[in-house]
């Protein structure tokens, strides 16, 4: 882990970046998201892969580029939610009174 962060901060930084751009514009934009199906489907996957990379069953180069992955989607993510709490709290100061 400290291997990557030493080496990938460049890249870490990136995506927590990108994920906060994307939170940002995506109080904006009022989808109607993905189904309760695929939503179970998509969990199960990436707790999978969580799972594989925890127990280190992908050896090698492709282990190595999964918990890169991982990493960068949790931080993607956690930008995310910070951008998209950000915005909304910036919008609901600047909003006039009821």
């Amino acid at each position: 882990m400290a291997y990557l962060t030493t080496f990938y901060w460049g890249w870490l930084l990136a995506s927590v970046l990108l994920g906060f751009g994307m939170g940002w514009i995506s109080v904006v934009q009022h989808g109607e998201g993905i189904s309760r199906k695929w939503r179970w489907a998509l969990s199960a996957l990436v707790a999978a892969l969580v799972a594989a990379a925890l127990a280190r069953v992908v050896p090698g180069r492709f282990g190595y580029w999964l918990d890169l992955g991982l990493i960068m989607f949790a931080l993607y993510l956690c930008g995310c939610a910070v951008g998209s709490w950000l915005r909304d709290w910036v919008v609901s100061r600047s909003a006039p009174p009821a």
